[in-house]
C-alpha cells in the first residue's frame, strides 16, 4: 500500500508560473488588466477563434451566455443530467426549466438523437457537455441549431485542448471553459468564453462587468472610463491579472499537459484490461484529439461485490484518491422535489450514476503512481 496519500487531482504550477504571479503582485495592478486582455488573446489564438473574453469561472461565463440569449421564466434549455449542476441551476436561477437529454452510455454525451426529441416551442437554448476531454459529435448538433434556431452553448469545462474533425474546440461557434484547478489548464479559477458571434460576445463581456459599456480594463483609458454607464444590469465576474498570468503560463503547457495524461491514460488501460470489474469510458469512433481530463470507469456492481460508494472508501483507505463525475442532477433532491424527476427516465445516465468513478490522473503522476491505483484497486476488489 502506498506511505503517502494519492489526490485525485493535483495541479501543476512551475516556477516560472508562480514568478509571473509574483510580477502582478508586485505591480500595482491585480484586477482585471493588460495581463488578462493577454489572456484572452493567447487563449483565442490557441483555440483558433474570433474572440474570446475572460470571466471568473465556467459557471459564470454560463451564466451570461444563458442571460445574454435572455433565457428566462417560462423556456427551457436542454442539457445533459449527467454533469456538474452548474448549467441545470443557472437554468432554474433564471426562471426557466431544465430538461435533461439522456447520454450515450459509453462516452457519457448527448447527440442529436436524445435532444431533438426534447425540443419544444419553449427551448431557449441547448447546451451540451464535452465530456472528460472528449469532443462531442458536434455537426449534427449544429445542424439542428441551424435548423430550428435554437443557440448552441457548449459546455467545455473539461475541453481546453481538444479537437474534433481536426478543428479545436472552441474555434467555431460559442463555447465555455473551465479553468478551476483541477481542469488541464488552471488560473487557480476562471474560465473563457470564446465565440464567433461578436455580438454575443460584445454582451457577455458586458454582463460579466455590471453591465457596462466597457470592459473592467479599458485599453484606451487604462481602466479609467468615468463616462460608462449601464447598458443592462450585470454582475461581477471578471477574471483578475493574478489569475491571467497563471493561466497564461499553463496555456504555453497545456499541450505537453495533455500528452502526458495521453501517456497515463493508455497505461491505465493497459494494466487494467485484465480487471473485468472496472469499464472504462469508450473514445468517440469519429477523428478526435482527446485532453484526457479525466480517467472515467464504471464498476460491475454485481462482480465487485460492493457498490461504488463502498468501493471508493476502500480505495481511500490504501491511500487512492477518487472522484465522481457526476451525480445525475435529475435525481437530486431539489430536481426531484422542484419538477417532479423520477428514476427511469433517462435510463443510461442512471445506469453510470450509480458506477462511475474517477481514477487519479494528473501530469506530475508517475508510472509507478499508476501502478500503486492499480494494485489498490485489485486489492479494493478482492
Amino acid at each position: 500500500m502506498r506511505n503517502e496519500f494519492l489526490p485525485f487531482s493535483r495541479p501543476d504550477v512551475s516556477e516560472d508560473e508562480i514568478g509571473a504571479v509574483a510580477e502582478v503582485l508586485r505591480s500595482g495592478w491585480l484586477t482585471t488588466g493588460p495581463k488578462c486582455a493577454e489572456f484572452e488573446r493567447a487563449f483565442a489564438d490557441y483555440c483558433g477563434a474570433r474572440g474570446a473574453t475572460a470571466v471568473a469561472s465556467a459557471t459564470a461565463g454560463l451564466h451570461c451566455a444563458l442571460r445574454a440569449l435572455g433565457v428566462g421564466p417560462g423556456d427551457e434549455v436542454v442539457t445533459p443530467s449527467m454533469t456538474w449542476v452548474s448549467v441545470p441551476n443557472l437554468v432554474c436561477l433564471l426562471g426557466a426549466k431544465p430538461v435533461f437529454a439522456d447520454v450515450d452510455r459509453d462516452t457519457l454525451m448527448v447527440s442529436r438523437k436524445t435532444v431533438e426529441p426534447l425540443i419544444t416551442g419553449r427551448t431557449k437554448a441547448i447546451v451540451p457537455v464535452h465530456f472528460a476531454g472528449a469532443p462531442l459529435d458536434l455537426a449534427p448538433l449544429r445542424e439542428l441549431s441551424l435548423q430550428t434556431g435554437i443557440p448552441l452553448i457548449e459546455d467545455a469545462a473539461h475541453a481546453a485542448g481538444t479537437e474534433c474533425e481536426g478543428e479545436r474546440i472552441g474555434k467555431t461557434g460559442t463555447c465555455v471553459f473551465s479553468f478551476h484547478p483541477i481542469k488541464n489548464l488552471t488560473a487557480g479559477e476562471g474560465g473563457m468564453v470564446c465565440s464567433d458571434d461578436p455580438e454575443l460576445l460584445e454582451r457577455i463581456g458586458a454582463l460579466k462587468f455590471h453591465g457596462l459599456g466597457v470592459d473592467a480594463f479599458d485599453r484606451q483609458t487604462q481602466g479609467r472610463a468615468p463616462q460608462a454607464e449601464v447598458l443592462v444590469p450585470g454582475f461581477k465576474y471578471n477574471l483578475t491579472d493574478v489569475a491571467a498570468a497563471l493561466g497564461l503560463g499553463q496555456l504555453s503547457r497545456l499541450d505537453a499537459f495533455i500528452a502526458r495524461r495521453a501517456e497515463l491514460d493508455a497505461l491505465y488501460r493497459k494494466r487494467l484490461a485484465d480487471v473485468p470489474e472496472l469499464l472504462p469510458l469508450s473514445d468517440p469512433p469519429r477523428a478526435h484529439r482527446h485532453a484526457r481530463h479525466l480517467f472515467v470507469v464504471r464498476l460491475d456492481l454485481d462482480r465487485a461485490g460492493a457498490n461504488r460508494d463502498e468501493f471508493m472508501e476502500k480505495l481511500k483507505a490504501r491511500n487512492v484518491g477518487t472522484g465522481i463525475h457526476f451525480r445525475a442532477v435529475h435525481l437530486q433532491r431539489h430536481y426531484r422535489e422542484t419538477f417532479g424527476f423520477r428514476p427511469g427516465s433517462l435510463p443510461n445516465t442512471e445506469w453510470n450514476a450509480e458506477r462511475i468513478l474517477s481514477l487519479p490522473l494528473f501530469p506530475a503522476m508517475t508510472d509507478d503512481d499508476v501502478a500503486d491505483v492499480v494494485e489498490a484497486v485489485k486489492e479494493a476488489l478482492q
